[in-house]
């Protein structure tokens, strides 16, 4: 193309593209295609003319078409040199990621957090983000996520420390969650500006998303995660960065995959020296013991058992054996039960509580006796809501090590491997489980007998129920039993204060019921603080040698206790205890009376052992200054 000025300010009215004065005073311009040898327009070059008052000819335009016959040529190898660099560059890069992941696979959160750092990396992501797809409740998950500036959304290093937050929503929810169930790539220059946007992730974390390029990762044709890569530092995401990441995305799935793998065999390996552990210490109870207890029979009836200051301290371990068996027909009787079942059971749960200072078999019906309290004197919980709650609170703390999570994850107990969140909690459930799942030992010699005893869950008190009724139990029965982890309370009691601020509570409502289950479990799990002051005192006086016991444990190991656990620190009990009950056990009784007024006694009992404490703590902080 050859013009004049003239006929370039007729056809560009808006200019010429360049806003240089000399190029807007152009007198003549020549433009021409640089074409390729398959006919691509590559590029134009265009030519100005402003301080000579000659025309370009067709000379002219020959002269240019032979030079870029050459240059044509040139910058197709240019471009060629350029995508190969690329690709060596990724190829380099993806080199280096399957030597990091795959030389140091320590974990699945390892192995992610590796995955996310490349991934942020690669498309120069100002934070990354890896959901992974929980198949069986259809959510997308991330236990790790922002990770930027090196640092994970906690602020730690991300390959040294675990983050302890978790987000999930449903697949299909935000980016993320289309992505998940179409299989596309989504590329998003302006997230604010999407309807598919889920701004709560946002919400929770407090960072605000821009851009965001978001793909899925595959393993053998099939969705297991979502990797989203969000604000670009420089710049949108671009098409070069999609295609770079979806090289890489093959690599993160192959990555997850063995990383799954590797957690399956750790765990079942864990769950294997877990198990040998438990099997060397316990075991069911034995015929002979069955039979004396079943010969004893249950009491035909026990004055004062359902006044919540019962003393369990006034009955030996096998008489707890019949009062919780009486207990549970109390409530639930024998239409769907079976006697001999919940001797079986109530015996091995028994057998099941080692013998450490306070979390022990007296503990575990102290608690169930202060359920049995609760559901007695109320209508609010419905038959199989108190059955998981009575079921719940006597097995709460079964094969209880004496030693809180802290000191499970810090001495690298395998249990701990296998559960991440509420240790021993979860071990406690799992523990109730395997007690139901038990066959009786039968000493017999007939083989037919044997067999069918193998097969026979004698334990199994639940195995009257149909199928529906058995899932929901066991299912409150965990709910129950994760409730006694005292980390999980404040939580749950700032859900309970909100819902009866703005009187939103209702019974008729699953998830406040299911609150309301959970603050009766931690009021029943501390009820020795709402216990007349004598039993108040010797049960402090255990629960502190465990605890000293365990800061014993921790200075050997080089650690530091915290002051309730230190033996040198004894002169402190009081003041732990008036920190304990003011901050745990009184607010937890206030609520639960709120929500169940036939509790009162519990809290004013609370009230009163507080009181008491109080004055100890002042007399020895007075004997103390006079000392000094």
């Amino acid at each position: 193309m050859r013009i004049t000025r003239a006929e370039a300010l007729a056809r560009f009215p808006n200019g010429l593209g360049d806003n240089r004065d000399e190029m807007q005073l152009s007198c003549y311009i020549l433009c021409h295609p640089i074409v390729k040898s398959d006919g691509e327009v590559i590029g134009v070059i265009e030519l100005h003319r402003h301080n000579i008052d000659t025309p370009f000819y067709k000379e002219d335009e020959e002269i240019v078409h032979s030079y870029l016959i050459w240059g044509g040529i040139a910058l197709h190898y240019a471009d060629l040199n350029s995508i190969m660099n690329k690709q060596k560059k990724l190829n380099d890069f993806l080199l280096s990621v399957v030597r990091s992941i795959f030389q140091d696979m320590i974990s699945m959160d390892a192995v992610i957090k590796k995955v996310m750092n490349f991934a942020q990396r690669l498309v120069d992501a100002d934070r990354a983000s890896l959901f992974l797809v929980d198949s069986r409740t259809k959510e997308l998950y991330a236990r790790i996520f922002d990770m930027g500036s090196g640092k994970d959304q906690c602020g730690s290093d991300p390959l040294l420390e675990n983050s302890v937050k978790e987000i999930r929503f449903p697949i299909g929810t935000g980016i993320a969650g289309l992505v998940a169930t179409s299989g596309g790539i989504l590329n998003i220059p302006d997230a604010y500006k999407d309807e598919r946007f889920n701004r709560g992730v946002d919400q929770m974390t407090g960072y605000v998303t821009k851009s965001i390029l978001c793909m899925p990762v595959f393993i053998r044709s099939t969705i297991i995660g979502v990797v989203q890569m969000v604000n670009k530092k420089r710049g949108l995401f671009t098409k070069d960065d999609e295609e770079a990441f979806e090289m890489f995305a093959v690599y993160c799935g192959l990555a997850l995959h063995h990383a799954k793998l590797y957690d399956k065999i750790r765990r079942s390996e864990q769950k294997y020296r877990v198990a040998l552990e438990v099997l060397s210490y316990h075991n069911s109870c034995s015929d002979d013991e069955f039979e004396l207890a079943r010969a004893m029979g249950v009491p035909k009836s026990i004055p004062g058992l359902d006044d919540f200051f019962f003393k369990p301290t006034s009955i030996d371990g096998m008489q707890k054996v019949h009062y919780a068996v009486y207990q549970f027909i109390e409530l639930f009787g024998l239409t769907r039960f079976d006697l001999d079942y919940i001797y079986r059971f109530v015996l091995t749960v028994k057998k099941n509580y080692r013998a450490v200072p306070y979390h022990n078999w007296s503990h575990g019906f102290t608690v169930a006796h202060c359920m049995y309290c609760i559901i007695k004197k109320t209508t609010v919980f419905r038959p199989l809501e108190q059955l998981a709650l009575y079921v719940g609170a006597l097995c709460h703390d079964l094969d209880h090590r004496g030693k809180n999570n802290k000191f499970m994850l810090e001495s690298a107990s395998p249990l701990a491997s296998i559960y991440s969140t509420s240790t021993m909690e979860h071990h406690h459930f799992n523990q109730t489980v395997t007690i139901l799942q038990q066959s009786f030992k039968n000493n017999t010699d007939d083989l037919n007998d044997l067999f069918i005893s193998i097969f026979q869950e004698s334990h199994n008190i639940f195995g009257k129920l149909s199928s529906e009724e058995y899932k929901q139990v066991l299912g409150n029965i965990k709910h129950c039993i994760l409730a006694t982890d005292l980390a999980l309370f404040f939580t749950n009691k700032a859900r309970l204060d909100r819902l009866i601020e703005k009187d939103a509570f209702s019974w008729g409502v699953v998830e406040h019921r299911l609150s309301a289950q959970a603050v009766a479990m931690t009021a029943a799990d501390l009820c020795a603080s709402a216990k007349p002051w004598d039993i108040q005192v010797e049960t402090v006086k255990v629960i502190f040698e465990e605890f000293y016991n365990q800061g014993d444990l921790e200075k050997k190991a080089g650690r530091k206790p915290i002051p309730m656990m230190d033996r040198d620190r004894s002169d402190e009990l009081a003041t732990s205890q008036v920190g304990f009950i003011t901050g745990i056990c009184v607010p937890c009784y206030e609520i639960l009376q709120r929500l169940i007024p036939e509790t009162t006694p519990l809290l004013q009992g609370c009230q009163v052992n507080l009181s008491r404490w109080r004055e100890l703590d002042q007399e020895q902080k007075n004997k103390a200054q006079k000392n000094s």
